[in-house]
Parts: C-alpha cells; sequence; structure tokens
C-alpha cells in the first residue's frame, strides 16, 4: 500500500457537519445572517446584468427571496447539512468538492461558512470554474479579529491548560490575494464588523450555536476541569464594563469577483497614459 500523501485537513468534515445540523435544528434568532443577507442584497442592487441560474451555498439560501428581490431565476441550494435544506432539490455539499459541471451558474453565493473551508484557495477556484463567463461570485467569510472578546476570557479562565477553541481567521489583504490567485477578474474584498454587548458569555455562546460557528479543528478536545464555568465567570467580570457587559466584534471580509470573459472592460497597460499626471496636480501635491 502507498502512504496518503494527502495534507492533514485543518477542520474535522463531520464535526463541521454536526454544527451545522445543530444550528439547522435549534433555528435561533439568526441576526448575524439577516444582516450579510441586507449587504448581499444591497450590493446586488448595484448589478444591473440579468442572471438566470444562482447557487446558494449555505444559510443564505433561507433568505433567497431577500437577496434576489424580484429578479426571475433558477436556485440551486447547496447546504451544509441536510437540517439545513429549504427545498427537496438542494444537496449537502461542502464548499471545496463542488458537485457541478463547469459554467453551470451566472451567479454564485456563499456566505457565512468560508471561514472553515479547508480548502479555501480549491473552493475558490472551483467556484470560478462553475461561473459561466462574465459571471458573478459574492462571499463573505468572518475575519481576523471576531470573537476576540471571548477568546480572551478563554484563554484568563485556562491558564497554562490553554487549547484552541476558536479557529484562526484570515485578513482582509490574505483574502484578497485568494481572489487573485483564483483567477477572478474585477474582484474586490472589503471589511465592516458587527459590535454586540454581552451581559454572560452563555449567551455568546448560544448565538454561536445557533448559526453553526462553533469550534471544528481537528484533533482531540482537551479536558478543561469541572471548574471551567466558574473560572469562565470569573475572567469574564474581570473584562466587563461598569454596566456589568462586554463588547464582542464579528469581523466581515465580503468578497466578490466575476469570471473572466472577453467582454469585461481592461485595465489599460502601463505607460500607456498621455497626460502626466504631475501636470494636473497642484505644486503643493506634485511628489517629483
Amino acid at each position: 500500500m502507498q502512504p496518503d500523501s494527502r495534507p492533514s485537513e485543518i477542520f474535522d468534515r463531520k464535526r463541521r457537519r454536526t454544527l451545522r445540523e445543530r444550528a439547522g435544528r435549534r433555528r435561533g434568532d439568526g441576526f448575524l445572517w439577516r444582516s450579510i443577507a441586507d449587504e448581499l442584497a444591497d450590493r446586488l442592487v448595484d448589478v444591473s446584468r440579468d442572471f438566470r441560474d444562482v447557487l446558494i451555498i449555505g444559510p443564505m439560501a433561507s433568505y433567497a427571496s431577500q437577496i434576489l428581490a424580484n429578479r426571475q431565476v433558477r436556485i440551486t441550494e447547496g447546504a451544509l447539512s441536510r437540517s439545513e435544506l429549504t427545498s427537496v432539490t438542494g444537496k449537502v455539499i461542502d464548499e471545496d468538492r463542488l458537485p457541478f459541471a463547469a459554467g453551470s451558474f451566472d451567479l454564485i453565493i456563499c456566505a457565512g461558512t468560508l471561514d472553515s473551508v479547508n480548502d479555501l484557495p480549491g473552493a475558490l477556484v472551483q467556484f470560478r470554474r462553475c461561473l459561466q463567463p462574465d459571471g458573478l461570485f459574492l462571499g463573505h467569510m468572518f475575519g481576523a479579529g471576531t470573537l476576540a472578546s471571548l477568546k480572551a476570557a478563554l484563554l484568563e479562565a485556562e491558564g497554562e491548560r490553554a487549547s484552541p477553541h476558536i479557529h484562526p481567521q484570515i485578513d482582509l489583504r490574505s483574502a484578497a490575494d485568494l481572489l487573485t490567485r483564483a483567477g477572478f477578474a474585477l474582484h474586490v474584498a472589503d471589511t465592516d464588523a458587527t459590535t454586540v454587548r454581552y451581559r454572560d458569555w452563555r449567551t455568546l455562546v448560544g448565538d454561536i450555536r445557533d448559526m453553526g460557528l462553533g469550534n471544528a479543528l481537528a484533533g482531540p478536545r482537551s479536558f478543561l476541569g469541572h471548574d471551567i464555568t466558574s473560572r469562565l465567570d470569573a475572567a469574564w467580570d474581570t473584562k466587563a464594563s461598569i454596566d456589568g457587559k462586554i463588547e464582542e466584534r464579528f469581523v466581515h471580509i465580503h468578497l466578490s469577483g466575476w469570471s473572466p470573459s472577453a467582454d469585461q472592460p481592461k485595465p489599460a497597460k502601463r505607460g500607456s497614459g498621455s497626460v502626466s499626471l504631475a501636470s494636473i496636480l497642484p505644486p503643493s501635491k506634485r511628489t517629483d
């Protein structure tokens, strides 16, 4: 037998799907999903082209009518667990293992889950491959700085026994680089944040579970001791403001890119300009 040369995966696929299954059954508030859906809808308003075949991956399928407004399209749903399926024709998939043929869609939306994909560069390449020429990809992931307050409280509560409970997230620049590597044209990556104030870490953890955003890292789990909840209570209290609450941030990285097409505008070649910038700027702003 030949040794398995595949690299080890950061995320446990079975554990990740279990988290999504639990979230689908909990039917929590989902306030972050509504906010992300609003943002996606706003971004599509500015797109004048018509779409016919749309793939929606993850929790945004539940907000399809809100995101797509009055567009008349055929929607294919790619859920991450069976409990999240919203249609009988939907498929349970992994973002980096798409079962669709090249050029199947002219719009792909994948939001809220990309930060826990094992092969994110490969997933982005597959999104581009599944798009028709001049097709649009809209994505979202939680970026670096998300859940910083909870991470700090966990580190303090665990002391020398600290182990990872929240997976690392990438920053904006890295996300933009991935779009370039995947071959998207006219791509954009930008960021904003949602700040929520919590009086109790249990409420925060409940929100995380409602959205299936828990710890899907591969590997064994460490026993933290029977008194971990009291230690976490103490750590949380030391960081609370005068009203007893702590601010927690969810950092959003928004991604967009177009599948290359001969009809798309191209940047001018370097050195092809006919007017010098120095001749336009006032003397105080010249750089020469």
